[in-house]
């Protein structure tokens, strides 16, 4: 498609079709174009050409290049193979899909059809860790032994009668919103996994989906990462902690209502090319800035359409996020480890 300007519909206009809106309105290499919700006032109210209370009409009348599909999860799947089955390009907010069998079936029709599937993973993108990545795979802190993290909110209230506490339509609670986010970003930084054991309690809200989890996987090579996601958070937090031969790597926040977003570098003494024991040597960086991940991520998106090639934070990334809440779920279930390739 070279640099042609790419036509630009959104189904579903609420909060996150709101942010990628205004970011698809700044970016010269896009156009757009319509919207479609149910609620036909907030497709309206994005300033659309035209706008849509059914997205299978949007599809049927419009010529569009892309679409983001931003609806409940329940919805994703159905969305986006009818868009993908038009030969048009999508970006599938997280998770993709409820499960593997949602997700394996979206990325196999992207690959039938030849068009590009990208899914909504934004904290890529953030200044902090994309740095921490960069460092990472520059060597800056060695050989990688393990990572943790802990992402978590309280919710508000009413919160489980919201539409994130029916299993019907998420598919899973804490752990498939905020925890796939979570492991999305464990295989950038480490690659593919092979084991997982976790639990998935909910402590607080009354609802049929869990509200808190804890997981902890394993590479093939032995590398560990683990995690806590959590909606009993009741101050928004999020740590992303890297630790490695040679140093370490530690993002907090993410702007907004989490925080300024900072990243510490810490690097271990050396004497004579041997590490000693003693402080570390640190450096902060803190980014205060606006949150310019969603921009970012969309500029990724149109440059993998422009170049024909897979983006960053791929369906396939989409696919393997879910496998891995999968295994989490089998074993918070069974008690007992499992493997990844059994799910």
């Amino acid at each position: 498609m070279d640099n042609k300007v790419i036509k630009v519909g959104i189904v579903g206009c609420g909060l996150i079709g709101k942010k990628r809106a205004a970011v698809i309105k700044n970016d010269r290499h896009s156009k757009f174009i319509c919207t479609a919700d149910v609620a036909v006032g907030t497709a309206k109210d994005l300033n659309p050409q035209s706008y849509y209370a059914n997205w299978a009409d949007m599809l049927a009348t419009e010529e569009l290049d892309a679409v983001v599909v931003a609806t409940p999860n329940r919805f994703l799947k159905e969305i986006a193979l009818a868009a993908i089955q038009k030969g048009i390009h999508v970006l599938c907010e997280k998770p993709l899909g409820r499960n593997v069998l949602e997700s394996a079936e979206m990325v196999e029709a992207a690959k039938q059809h030849g068009v590009i599937l990208k899914t909504g993973f934004n904290h890529r993108h953030h200044p902090a860790i994309w740095k921490a990545h960069e460092l990472v795979v520059s060597g800056g802190i060695g050989p990688i032994y393990f990572i943790r993290c802990i992402y978590g909110h309280g919710g508000r209230p009413g919160y489980e009668k919201e539409w994130r506490a029916s299993k019907d339509i998420c598919g899973g609670g804490e752990l498939l919103d905020q925890g796939v986010h979570v492991v999305d970003l464990f295989r950038w930084f480490l690659g593919d996994f092979e084991e997982a054991f976790g639990y998935t309690p909910t402590y607080f809200w009354k609802m049929d989906v869990e509200d808190n989890a804890f997981a902890v996987f394993k590479t093939a090579a032995g590398q560990i990462a683990s995690m806590h996601t959590c909606w009993t958070q009741w101050k928004n937090r999020f740590t992303f902690e890297i630790f490695g031969e040679a140093g370490y790597l530690i993002i907090e926040g993410l702007g907004g209502s989490y925080g300024p977003e900072k990243l510490t570098v810490g690097k271990r003494p050396k004497k004579d090319r041997e590490y000693i024991g003693g402080i570390p040597d640190e450096e902060v960086i803190i980014f205060d800035g606006p949150d310019m991940s969603w921009d970012l991520e969309w500029k990724e998106f149109v440059q993998a359409i422009q170049e024909s090639r897979e983006p960053l934070g791929s369906g396939r990334d989409g696919l393997e996020a879910n496998r891995l809440l999968a295994a989490v779920y089998c074993s918070a279930k069974e008690h007992r480890h499992v493997k990844i390739s059994e799910v």
